[in-house]
């Protein structure tokens, strides 16, 4: 059976749950953001358009770092004129570890909070915990400059972090050893389920230590791994999956989560991002 019509439904409802948000002061309380690279092949395409579309959705708030080969001025001018913020800036690991002042001059010209770094480069299929090490000293180093410069610096785990280490994983020694004052996370629920971890006690495990989120559900019956790597045809629209999406957005405030942001990895993002937004809305939030 074609799932257009659920689509369709979803992608009505954005625009009633819309006018009702700005109505309800429970849901002012929640920061609904886009990443970005759901919508890459539509930005390659037609960026004002693009924009359009999720400004139409509802969407204040981006995780960006890339203007789809239109000069930075340009692109930053449509950002202020659909009314739409980059919160949090995206950069590299090789970029925090040789030029962090470089970074933060970037990010401050997006008028970010926050810098994400998502991947520590390692060999193959090959990481262990001298990369841990090696990214300990990276983060403290880069996150206390950013720190000092007005910006928080969060990394965003794929997954082949909580592969196990003494008494707990990779990623346990990496929050334990990194500076709160410093440096934090952005946890992806995606990919911290899709690596045999549980979301809900991962917050808990760490309040405090998440201020952003990656909102993305994933189909039932999808195998998990410490690759970091899935079939992104597996993103299905929030609330549908095998994530907890709801029970994670009603923990995810208290344990500390300030801003999410909505990823679809899938060839459908277009229409389901719409219907994701319109199932956060339904939550009352």
């Amino acid at each position: 059976m074609s799932t257009k019509p659920l689509y369709l439904f979803f992608a009505f409802s954005t625009f009633v749950w819309t006018s009702f948000v700005h109505s309800s002061p429970a849901f002012g309380q929640v920061d609904i953001g886009l990443q970005v690279s759901s919508f890459d092949k539509q930005f390659h395409q037609d960026v004002p358009g693009t924009l359009d579309k999720i400004r139409q959705i509802g969407f204040r708030e981006l995780e960006a770092g890339v203007t789809y080969g239109m000069p930075f001025s340009d692109f930053k001018k449509l950002l202020d004129q659909h009314g739409i913020r980059v919160v949090s800036y995206g950069t590299g690991f090789d970029q925090l570890q040789n030029n962090p002042m470089a970074v933060v001059k970037e990010a401050k010209a997006w008028g970010a909070d926050y810098v994400a770094c998502f991947w520590i480069p390692h060999q193959g299929n090959d990481f262990g915990i001298a990369d841990i090490q090696k990214a300990v000293d990276v983060f403290n180093k880069a996150g206390k400059i950013l720190k000092e410069n007005g910006l928080a610096l969060v990394y965003h785990a794929h997954g082949y972090e909580f592969r196990p280490y003494e008494d707990g994983t990779l990623f346990d020694y990496l929050v334990k050893n990194t500076n709160a004052g410093w440096m934090n996370y952005e946890m992806d629920v995606y990919w911290v389920k899709n690596a045999g971890q549980e979301p809900l006690a991962l917050l808990a495990k760490y309040p405090g230590r998440f201020p952003l989120m990656h909102l993305k559900d994933r189909r039932p019956g999808s195998p998990n791994n410490l690759n970091g790597s899935s079939d992104k045809e597996s993103n299905v629209v929030l609330g549908t999956g095998d994530v907890g999406i709801e029970a994670i957005m009603k923990a995810a405030g208290k344990a500390g989560v300030k801003h999410y942001f909505i990823e679809d990895e899938s060839s459908r993002s277009w229409e389901q991002v719409p219907a994701s937004y319109a199932y956060l809305m339904s939550l009352h939030l």
